[in-house]
């Protein structure tokens, strides 16, 4: 492996080890404060670890132990870092901006410019190579900072946010480019937002409290999470739950059968396991309890059993008792989301149409019961432990 990282950093509780192949690109997430960024400066140089050891294409970048350290200085690492500001040298030009890495490593000034107008071409900025810093719109900025990042032909390529302060009509094109230059690049990039991980990164490495909650593939990551926080990333709802005879219980409460993707002999009872559905995949409908009597309420007019969801009643007429999972529950929250309503309940979001919302009323304290397809949801195994499952496996 071209990079192997163990450190931990006793002041900040950061203990993360993992491995990264050639040519491959790691996406890092996690919440604020989870150490991301502790990552980046420990492999830049920037920060030393109390214990550990790195080593990049054999190469040591650090070694601290009882023994004593070894520390490589930042600049001979073989590492660029392309944070969420451009940082370039405002007295410099666009084009010795990014000249600055080969010139520090001693290549002729003709050479170096050269390089620098090679690399502002291939990001699409080359008619900038004589303006300074300050005539640079940000989109532009970033793309010089990303030609001066890669133009130090870097072992290691380390990326902070580097599209957090592009404009959103600018962040698409910059996206693009970083999957395009990423392919040939052994990188780690640093993002709160999924998108990145999805376009750009071919494993996920999720943080959290300084420690790795999940790793992975970045598909399997994204739409299998074990975390809460992974699920918010992907936008699913997270069941965790245990193997029980009849199939899947979660500690909600909700039933399903084990489909045919886990053989039942595969996953023992007992053992920890998730669920995954989409929020756009639940469904609502007024509980028993919360029917109104003929002719009295606001939704007076609506079936108490027909089930609401994004496409409205012909959306979810389809649940039949025999293909679907069902859950009675409490509303919540409700909360608007542009062209639907999220309506929490039991820790589950369901997306609803806001015409439904109205027609059944659906309001915090109203029980509902929530229903999805067998065929809508994923479940599968999972290594964290389940404490509130029932150790009978019932």
């Amino acid at each position: 492996m071209p990079l192997r990282f163990a450190a931990t950093l006793a002041q900040r509780r950061f203990d993360v080890r993992f491995e990264l192949a050639a040519g491959e690109t790691l996406a890092v997430l996690g919440p604020n404060g989870a150490g991301k960024s502790t990552l980046l400066a420990l492999l830049a140089g920037l920060l030393t670890p109390t214990w550990g050891r790195a080593e990049l294409d054999g190469a040591v970048l650090f070694d601290v132990g009882e023994r004593g350290s070894v520390l490589t200085e930042p600049r001979e690492r073989g590492i660029s870092l392309l944070a969420q500001e451009a940082l370039l040298f405002p007295h410099l030009s666009a084009l010795e901006n990014v000249a600055f890495g080969p010139r520090s490593r001693g290549v002729h000034r003709v050479s170096a410019r050269a390089t620098a107008l090679a690399w502002l071409d291939r990001v699409g900025v080359p008619e900038l190579a004589g303006r300074r810093p300050a005539q640079l719109s940000g989109g532009q900025a970033q793309r010089v900072a990303l030609a001066r990042a890669l133009a130090a032909d870097p072992a290691l390529l380390l990326l902070d946010e580097p599209l957090a302060a592009l404009d959103v009509g600018v962040a698409p094109a910059m996206r693009l480019l970083l999957r395009d230059v990423l392919r040939e690049r052994t990188a780690v990039i640093v993002t709160h937002d999924p998108l990145d991980a999805f376009l750009l990164a071919d494993r996920v490495l999720v943080l959290e409290d300084g420690r790795i909650v999940e790793s992975g593939a970045t598909a399997e990551v994204l739409t299998r999470p074990v975390t809460a926080f992974g699920a918010r990333l992907a936008g699913l709802n997270l069941v965790p739950g245990r193997r029980t005879r009849a199939g899947f219980t979660g500690r909600n409460g909700l039933e399903v059968p084990l489909a045919d993707a886990v053989p039942v002999g595969a996953v023992p009872v007992g053992a920890s396991m998730a669920l995954a559905v989409r929020p756009a995949a639940v469904g609502v409908s007024l509980s028993a309890r919360a029917a109104p009597e003929s002719g009295q309420g606001p939704h007076s007019g609506a079936d108490p059993d027909s089930e609401f969801g994004p496409g409205s009643a012909s959306h979810s007429a389809s649940h039949s008792t025999s293909d679907s999972a069902r859950l009675a529950a409490t509303i919540d929250d409700v909360e608007h989301r542009g062209d639907v309503v999220r309506v929490h309940a039991a820790g589950l979001a369901a997306d609803v149409a806001p015409a439904d919302v109205v027609a059944l009323g659906l309001v915090p304290g109203l029980p509902v019961v929530l229903t999805m397809r067998h065929s809508d949801v994923v479940v599968y195994p999972t290594p964290l432990p389940d404490q509130d499952a029932d150790p009978d496996g019932r």
